[in-house]
């Protein structure tokens, strides 16, 4: 298969390991996961008291709930080509996506009963949106870069904050759309990155090239904000 088209080759897939691993690795598309966890820990930092433990099970709910299970779902339910092909079966994509859920929503079931019950709120509209985002429900209304925006940008931030402080402030609020906002600038760019790459003509690399620096410098860019926040919140 031409490079250019093999997703493979991708910059966040290593190139290393056996076939099996570094397709899971390219499934888990840990760069933009990354940059929705970090999405989660900018709204916890903007509480003002934080609960560090909570920190950490906010990250630890959407990794196992859209770094794993979205993802599974996702390549499960994809109308068009598939990006990783046939690697892992149906079953298999379904069993881990499952076995991905049961943690994210035991751990978030936890803070919901003992300490945030309103956090209920995102996690019932999170669930929405990973079933019938990834999934292409509803005859794929709910598939549109406003709606990944909205659920994978905005909800984090407040998931975030909501997880610290059991409410939403108006700050918070802002600091969602703004995230939001990145997240629709980061999906307008990796559609048509995509489809040069799926196309595998050489005369559109130069553009390719492009559309992976905007991708690089967003989520890296987001990943770093998160990191200088922490850092300033602890005071180092």
């Amino acid at each position: 298969m031409d490079s250019l088209t093999d997703r493979r080759s991708e910059w966040f897939v290593p190139q290393f390991g056996p076939l099996k691993f570094r397709i899971f690795i390219g499934l888990l598309f840990l760069p933009y996961t990354g940059m929705v966890l970090a999405f989660t820990v900018i709204g916890a930092m903007l509480a003002e008291t934080i609960y560090w433990d909570r920190v950490a099970a906010i990250v630890t709910i959407y990794f196992f709930g859209l770094g794993i299970a979205a993802h599974a779902l996702d390549a499960i339910g994809g109308k068009t080509e598939k990006p990783w092909g046939n690697h892992f079966s149906k079953k298999s994509l379904w069993l881990l996506s499952i076995f991905s859920l049961m943690p994210a929503y035991g751990l978030g079931l936890y803070y919901i009963f003992t300490h945030t019950p309103y956090l209920a709120v995102i996690a019932v509209l999170e669930g929405f949106f990973l079933f019938s985002y990834n999934l292409e429900l509803f005859k794929g209304r709910f598939h549109t870069d406003g709606w990944f925006a909205f659920s994978w940008g905005v909800l984090p931030v407040w998931a975030g904050y909501m997880i610290q402080t059991n409410h939403l402030s108006v700050s918070a609020l802002i600091w969602g759309v703004a995230m939001g906002l990145l997240s629709y600038v980061e999906i307008n760019a990796s559609r048509p990155y995509k489809a040069i790459k799926r196309s595998g003509t050489k005369i559109h690399l130069d553009f390719q090239k492009r559309y992976e620096h905007i991708l690089k410098g967003i989520s890296l860019g987001v990943i770093c904000l998160a990191l200088g926040m922490v850092i300033w919140r602890m005071g180092l």
